[in-house]
């Protein structure tokens, strides 16, 4: 029996749908992405971030777009031949264009967003604190931020396990311990002031959580038994959450503070007023 063979034209036109279908499939999934994703930006080193995600979102949707445009038209190409043609190149040289290709892409999206990245990285993480910077400790737990400045004598004083209670002393702070006597503490509330740089220590009493600031571009694991530091300055006053973004327990959802940026006499006002000064 002699098999039924699609005409010409109707090849042409299903080849040319099929190729418009990959081509504005490229162009959505472009515009798309282009929509505005980010808060409003309120830290220095967040403008490093947002060109290194600006970067990859526009590298990689240029390829995405070529890619799907080039499929189509290879589709409308391709399907409106009645047999299948020989070889364009030798298959040696088709794997070589493949892989100056993937290469090519690599280099051009991960190659731009370490040159971006580094020096974010380094300011964020292996920066030396500036002599003026606030610092600030903080302790997450189960489903709590727990807030330390070191007071007046800049030393936090020492702590003890064996003191914790969730209810009076949350990080079993040594009352005894001169250092101590001056330390600020609060709950799921943190206070800095603008454009000075805030140095947090961060720790986690019980599990794995989450310090995420999205305004100002912060985000960093509080892991059990470690201390991690991370610098930022902060360049716009307001309230800004801090949420927890690791699934830490039934209550995560409620894990939630705020950081309160404001100019540096309000700052030190609430400081004398956590302290107990007039």
């Amino acid at each position: 029996m002699a098999m039924a063979h699609t005409p010409p034209s109707k090849r042409s036109v299903e080849a040319l749908l099929v190729g418009l279908l990959f081509g504005f499939t490229g162009v959505l999934g472009v515009l798309y992405g282009a929509r505005t994703w980010l808060p409003p930006l309120a830290s220095k080193h967040g403008a490093g971030i947002d060109a290194m995600l600006m970067y990859l979102l526009v590298s990689v949707g240029t390829l995405f777009l070529i890619g799907h445009i080039a499929l189509g038209a290879l589709i409308w190409r391709a399907a409106r031949q009645s047999r299948i043609t020989h070889r364009l190149t030798p298959a040696r040289t088709e794997w070589a264009v493949s892989a100056a290709l993937g290469l090519l892409m690599a280099l051009v999206a991960e190659g731009g967003v370490l040159a971006i990245g580094l020096p974010v990285w380094s300011e964020y993480f292996a920066a030396t604190p500036p002599a003026d910077a606030v610092l600030v400790e903080v302790t997450g737990q189960q489903f709590t931020w727990n807030v330390r400045y070191p007071g007046a004598d800049g030393a936090f004083g020492r702590t003890d396990p064996r003191l914790i209670d969730d209810a009076s002393n949350p990080i079993g702070i040594e009352r005894s311990d001169p250092a101590a006597a001056d330390d600020v503490t609060s709950v799921n509330e943190i206070a800095v002031p603008v454009n000075r740089p805030v140095r947090v220590r961060l720790r986690s009493k019980d599990m794995v959580h989450s310090f995420f600031l999205p305004h100002l571009r912060v985000k960093q694991d509080a892991v059990p038994g470690m201390t991690i530091e991370i610098v930022f300055v902060p360049t716009r006053e307001g309230t800004f959450e801090i949420a927890c973004t690791q699934l830490c327990g039934l209550g995560h959802y409620r894990m939630q503070g705020f950081l309160h940026v404001v100019p540096e006499s309000e700052f030190r006002r609430w400081m004398r007023e956590q302290s107990g000064g007039s």
